[in-house]
């Protein structure tokens, strides 16, 4: 009974831990993918992105096109803010806010997947504008 508690306590304990550690990853792919972008290494950027991912874009031009056209904030943001990391049935998610060269600021949601290399990103969400909601 004993070694029961004591496991189940470990457990519980530990459990934090490993959130804080998959929390620690996440952020680090997420910062280097966007160190990519600011260095226009659209190659480096692209290794960041899913099987998934690089296999709907093709190569790491087309993705650098989609990123520069479609998510100019991430492509070249003066501010990068971590928030919440959630589990959703698909994967963690981790809600990142976004300032832009302009001043203006965007939440956007990073849809992981854990592959043989680690933690890539499956996708990226802009959110509507919370302000206008508030």
């Amino acid at each position: 009974m004993r070694t029961l508690l004591f496991s189940l306590i470990m457990a519980v304990w530990a459990l934090p831990l490993f959130a804080q550690d998959r929390s620690g990853e996440i952020k680090g792919i997420i910062e280097s993918q966007i160190s990519a972008f600011q260095a226009d290494d659209f190659a480096a950027a692209f290794e960041f992105a899913s099987p998934t991912i690089q296999q709907m874009f093709g190569n790491s031009q087309n993705f650098g096109m989609m990123v520069q056209r479609g998510y100019p904030m991430v492509w070249r943001p003066k501010t990068v803010t971590f928030l919440e990391l959630r589990q959703d049935p698909a994967g963690p998610v981790q809600r990142v806010l976004v300032t832009d060269q302009s001043g203006a600021v965007f939440a956007l949601d990073y849809f992981m997947q854990i592959t043989e290399k680690g933690w890539r990103i499956n996708g990226v969400s802009l959110l509507p504008d919370l302000g206008a909601a508030a």
